[in-house]
């Protein structure tokens, strides 16, 4: 994710927030307390294509709702409950990742963690589900993994540093 913060004198502060998915967000707090906030095209990047403008108590509540403050989902205190030890964890591939352009099976993930990868979904959201060891890794893909703890560090290393 990539932040900047500018001054608008006069006016309040502009925070402009890239995601790592690659869509851009600008949020306008006006020194009158009020949010304006522009979702952008990704592929026109100066083209605004929605608009949300909230008050000081909108959007201090739309914030804890965004931080999980006031919801905790109950599926997945039972998720918790079932999976025992197992863990489900969500890897975005940073175009620094060394797994990236190697295949699941040259890695050989699950060889060398233990975990499995349930899915994997391209940053053209495309999806793979219970992928096979043919399945290439792309900059940007999110990755699924399911594993205890230890099988989680040890994929973090693989995936951040290859086979290697």
């Amino acid at each position: 994710m990539n932040l900047k913060e500018t001054e608008l004198p006069g006016i309040g502060k502009k925070f402009v927030v890239q995601t790592r998915s690659g869509e851009k967000l600008t949020i306008i707090i006006h020194d009158d307390g009020r949010r304006e906030m522009f979702h952008f095209d990704e592929e026109n990047p100066d083209d605004s294509i929605s608009m949300v403008t909230l008050d000081d108590d909108e959007a201090r509540y739309v914030s804890a709702i965004i931080g999980g403050v006031t919801y905790q989902p109950t599926a997945l205190e039972n998720i918790e409950v079932a999976l025992g030890d197992l863990i489900i964890e969500w890897y975005r591939l940073e175009p620094n990742y060394k797994a990236i352009g190697k295949t699941i099976g040259e890695l050989r993930i699950r060889q060398r963690s233990g975990a499995t990868i349930i899915a994997v979904i391209e940053k053209n959201q495309k999806k793979h589900v219970n992928p096979g060891p043919d399945l290439m890794l792309t900059a940007d893909a999110l990755v699924v993994v399911i594993g205890e703890r230890l099988h989680q560090q040890q994929i973090r290393h693989i995936l951040l540093n290859g086979s290697g």
